[in-house]
């Protein structure tokens, strides 16, 4: 396969709360995986990456090392975290802004990952700020993904209606979602409900050319009801960890009853596959990592704790964005539906002012 067929992965393997040993296993499998298609570029300090990958039996050779003297701790703050200039954040995004990558994969601290996307790669051109998508698993099967979940705990209509083009974008282009339907999350379906922030944002969206299907209630993500649900990241976050606190919620209870009811013990036997394949449908690893859409770049942001699955997972979402362009996407489709706001150079400290790099704690998980 030629070299303008593949795609250059960059893997942080310093910083998470996980082992860079569970990093670096979720890396091999997807080498092995993507075959030719993939290069991947473990980042951090050789001294820890190559004993791992000596100890791995037949180790793919689509697999290169690129060294980093520290990393970022999860309890620094974003500003802090940008700081360090030689940590294995700093030089994997680094990379992609000298052409020596396409993509960028992360479990370590999220405001730091946050800060350093954007003031090193800048938004993309006519985006106003960026925001983290996360894929809900719903009762139709599809994923529907939700944006912003944590990066903007403010936004004005203009932020929505351009979250509401990104997540478009990126379920058409990704997800392969023939005409997403998109909702802006809401306290009511009627076109009367919700705030200021929300009635603008539905306007402008309703002259749009997206597959805008008006307000939607939270219920509606789960149900399958849109591709896309849109919120500001102050609700979406909330929504988020709630969504996270299904899977154990669901654990403990069964656990609960199988050690509490005999009949019970017997009955969890029969539904034992039925009860792993509601599991897996909330755990995290499924989707990898969330994307942050909306900067120059592709950065996929994982859990702190990520499995090698998780992991494996994150690297092929940043093949499949960076393969299937989805940055062009996101521009293009900007400039269509006018919602498009030119961004100077004097206006990337701006965003941490603003709060957007600022709303997830140092020891932030995700």
């Amino acid at each position: 396969m030629s070299n303008e067929n593949r795609q250059r992965v960059v893997l942080d393997v310093m910083g998470a709360d996980c082992a860079p040993e569970n990093i670096i296993i979720g890396g091999i499998e997807a080498s092995r995986r993507m075959g030719d298609k993939l290069q991947l570029v473990f980042v951090g300090r050789e001294e820890t990456i190559k004993p791992i990958l000596a100890s791995v039996s037949d180790c793919p050779a689509n697999i290169s090392i690129k060294h980093a003297a520290t990393e970022v701790p999860m309890d620094v703050s974003a500003i802090d975290g940008v700081r360090m200039r030689d940590s294995s954040m700093a030089v994997g995004i680094k990379m992609i802004k000298q052409g020596e990558a396409d993509a960028f994969v992360s479990p370590g601290n999220t405001g730091s990952v946050m800060a350093n996307s954007l003031l090193t790669l800048g938004r993309i051109e006519g985006v106003s700020r960026p925001a983290i998508a996360s894929l809900f698993p719903t009762s139709e099967g599809k994923p529907c993904v939700v944006l912003d979940v944590g990066a903007n705990s403010d936004c004005k209509p203009l932020n929505l209606s351009q979250f509401a083009v990104m997540g478009s974008a990126y379920s058409s282009s990704v997800l392969n979602v023939d005409s997403p339907k998109v909702g802006v999350i809401s306290i009511g379906e009627e076109r009367s409900k919700g705030n200021e922030l929300i009635r603008a944002a539905r306007d402008a969206l309703m002259k749009s050319k997206i597959n805008f299907v008006g307000n939607i209630e939270g219920r509606d993500v789960l149900s399958g009801a849109v591709d896309v649900a849109v919120t500001d990241g102050f609700t979406g976050n909330i929504l988020l960890k709630f969504a996270e606190s299904v899977k154990p919620f669901m654990v403990e209870a069964v656990s609960h009853q199988v050690r509490t009811n005999l009949f019970s013990r017997f009955a969890v036997v029969l539904m034992l596959p039925f009860l792993k394949r509601m599991r897996s449908r909330f755990d995290y690893a499924e989707s990898g990592g969330a994307p942050l859409l909306g900067v120059n770049g592709v950065i996929i942001i994982c859990h702190g704790l990520s499995s090698p699955r998780a992991i494996t997972n994150a690297i092929i979402v940043g093949y499949e964005m960076a393969d299937r362009k989805i940055n062009k996407h996101i521009h293009d489709d900007l400039v269509a539906n006018h919602f498009r706001k030119e961004n100077g150079e004097k206006d990337k400290s701006q965003d941490i002012r603003d709060g957007i790099v600022c709303t997830a704690t140092g020891d932030d998980q995700r």
